[in-house]
């Protein structure tokens, strides 16, 4: 995976994520993409795999705290030192959704791949995660998906006693 700033020779691909967003009445054209990566291409990330973009992030720096609809029709209303970043969508194409695992693609740490997954309570609830970490050569892409069946088998394994680990977490604060 990869996370990158947009350039015009991504319109065409950040175009087509729309489209597979939101029903033509609401998506954002081209012609509209072109307009705001104009103005502030570098208030697009892009999330790549294997070079293909599967969802992007994008908006505009102002000074005025509430976002209108007029902002999205006018990419000139950026003002690169505003105080506020408008986030206009978090885009993601449907296939790529729910997938039920987080990847750190040295993110966090340079050479440091990481898949993790969430365990949750019987209604749903984040109690904890699991993690699969290791070095950039030994977490290959290929097989995250692999990782993720496995997290997926550990975490519904301790699921059902997920509901006990807020108070195992707050002995341990007593105890310190």
């Amino acid at each position: 995976m990869e996370i990158r700033n947009a350039t015009t020779e991504d319109l065409h691909a950040i175009a087509a994520v729309e489209t597979a967003c939101f029903p033509a009445a609401e998506a954002a054209t081209a012609e509209e993409f072109a307009g705001r990566l104009a103005h502030y291409a570098s208030h697009f990330w892009l999330l790549l795999e294997q070079g293909k973009l599967v969802a992007f992030v994008d908006g505009f720096c102002t000074d005025t705290p509430d976002l209108t609809d007029e902002m999205y029709a006018d990419a000139a209303l950026h003002d690169e030192n505003g105080a506020w970043q408008m986030i206009f969508g978090v885009n993601t194409l449907p296939r790529c959704r729910r997938r039920g695992y987080a990847l750190d693609n040295e993110e966090e740490t340079m050479g440091v791949k990481c898949v993790a997954m969430a365990i949750r309570t019987s209604r749903g609830d984040v109690a904890g995660a699991l993690s699969i970490s290791g070095s950039t050569l030994s977490i290959r892409n290929e097989n995250i998906p692999q990782y993720a069946e496995l997290l997926s088998r550990a975490c519904n394994s301790l699921s059902p006693y997920a509901r006990m680990m807020p108070a195992i977490l707050y002995q341990n604060q007593n105890i310190l």
